[in-house]
């Protein structure tokens, strides 16, 4: 982030935040955030350091309050105190007692189970009563961050109760992945949600949107014309979205057991990416329309056949390794997993986009645990020149690359062609590498900030629309249709590697290769 042209430091950037304009101008963010899975982890080290970290900037209005629900019997200062410490340990700024001080006692737990009618009568008293302590107007926020099968029973409730609506307030709903485990289940609970809230209020969250460099993807495309320019089949080559990891399912083996790489990462956060980077632009920076591009891209993705699938489409799973100095267990030794697991914790594959601006050009994707390095990235690569001058005389030299990284470095980095210093007449690639993060001293917005800030704005531009759900969720079906039949043995890659040698084949045959920026 640059102040006045110059990179500020990470303690110049918070004093700017803390002292600079007031971004609640014009905008109502008055509301009661009630959040169902107080106690659980997702609130603890992000929603509550976000609603924390959002004060901190002068982000949060004065009419605001939190109500969390949990099922642990704990009193509201018992809650709070818990709170503050998962803030201590959480947060990118540091505790200040002012600050903590100013949203501590709006926080209130109540203690009921989901399912129980009586918990949703006291817990419409409690939020009348800080409607009209608080100002605000009867709007809320409900935020779901509870596991799937607990979506529809608090839906159910809230609609009963009469919670889900209000006139001249509004009444949003926040609801984590997974939405739905295929296409009929993420349908029925479409259907569900719908009845007691309109698309309008519904926000279905994928935290990598939040993200700063998922953000940038668009301006850095729209706003330069050196790159919307070339942004077609005639220059590129191929563009390659990768997501790894150095994790294994740590103790999530239960819910991977039924979900694998392909629901997990695939069907949202990869196709996400995908169709921000292939979308054509969009009439207006309008919400809907940028949101009516996305769909498009998924719209256009070419149709696969099961001989297509097993052409183009590869999975594995990781077995023993080395990460770092420590020797890990293989997935069907990890806890909750079958000892004959056939479920992919590695998927890559190629995919084709019909429509004239990518006619021709392959877009691969991989994603996996228990591989070589953690990053989030896309990599554009340019085609070659013809075979004229240096081209002609060196045929060693490297395509040009674009490559936007996510996570955990975010920026961009550009590799180019230019001769190698001395008397011989040697080119090499050499690298334009800007870090966006690196000078920050980790305080790079985090994706929830931003993500809950928005819908107090009502601004659901950031959060997947139910077509974009259900057509990624055809094309996943598809897939995982066929993988399910399919009688080969699953291939077994070493942890501490970029996952199977079947990966590295897909690109080979197409005359091409992973890129690791």
């Amino acid at each position: 982030m640059t102040f006045n042209g110059q990179l500020a430091s990470g303690s110049e950037w918070v004093k700017r935040l803390k002292g600079g304009v007031n971004l609640n101008q014009n905008v109502d963010l008055s509301c009661i955030i009630v959040i169902f899975g107080g106690t659980g982890d997702l609130t603890h080290r992000k929603l509550m350091p976000a609603l924390y970290n959002l004060a901190y900037q002068q982000m949060l209005p004065e009419d605001f309050a939190v109500v969390s629900i949990g099922r642990r019997i704990l009193t509201d200062e018992e809650y709070r105190n818990q709170v503050k410490q998962s803030v201590e340990k959480y947060s990118r700024f540091p505790m200040e007692e002012e600050i903590w001080k100013g949203i501590e006692s709006r926080i209130y737990y109540l203690e009921f189970d989901f399912q129980d009618n009586h918990g949703y009568i006291r817990l419409n008293n409690v939020l009348k009563n800080l409607d009209e302590k608080y100002k605000t107007n009867g709007n809320r926020i409900y935020y779901l961050a509870v596991s799937p099968e607990h979506f529809e029973p608090i839906v159910d409730k809230l609609k009963l109760y009469g919670m889900n609506a209000k006139e001249n307030s509004h009444r949003r709903i926040v609801i984590e992945k997974p939405f739905g485990r295929d296409l009929q289940s993420a349908a029925y609970l479409n259907e569900k949600i719908t009845l007691a809230f309109s698309e309008e209020n519904i926000y279905r969250i994928d935290h990598y949107l939040g993200k700063e460099m998922i953000q940038n993807i668009m301006v850095i495309r729209f706003a330069n014309v050196v790159y919307e320019s070339l942004w077609n089949s005639k220059y590129i080559d191929n563009i390659q979205i990768s997501s790894s990891e150095i994790v294994g399912v740590e103790n999530r083996g239960g819910y991977y057991e039924s979900s694998g790489a392909l629901k997990d990462m695939v069907q949202n956060h990869m196709f996400q990416l995908l169709s921000l980077i292939a979308m054509e632009p969009p009439a207006s920076l309008n919400t809907e329309n940028i949101r009516d591009e996305k769909v498009k891209v998924l719209q256009s993705i070419e149709s696969v056949t099961p001989e297509y699938i097993k052409e183009n489409m590869v999975r594995g799973q990781y077995g023993k390794g080395i990460i770092g100095n420590n020797e890990v267990l293989a997935y069907r030794e990890e806890e909750k997993v079958a000892i004959d697991s056939d479920v992919e914790t590695f998927a890559a594959m190629k995919l084709h986009i019909q429509n004239y601006r990518w006619a021709g050009v392959p877009f691969y994707i991989r994603t996996g645990k228990r591989l070589a390095n953690k990053s989030t990235e896309i990599v554009v690569q340019f085609k070659s020149l013809d075979k004229v001058l240096y081209f002609k005389e060196f045929d060693y030299l490297e395509p040009n690359l674009l490559g936007i990284k996510i996570q955990p470095c975010e920026g961009v980095y550009f590799q180019m062609n230019g001769k190698k210093p001395g008397v011989e007449n040697e080119i090499i690639p050499i690298q334009m590498d800007f870090c966006q993060n690196c000078n920050l001293e980790n305080n790079s917005p985090e994706a929830y900030e931003r993500l809950i800030f928005d819908v107090m704005k009502g601004d659901s531009t950031l959060f997947t629309r139910w077509d974009e759900v259900e057509y990624s969720w055809r094309f996943v079906d598809a897939i995982s249709k066929v993988w399910k039949n399919i009688q080969s043995d699953l291939p077994i890659y070493n942890s501490g590697t970029w996952g199977p040698d079947e990966a590295d084949d897909l690109l080979k045959k197409d005359g091409r290769n992973w890129w690791n920026i």
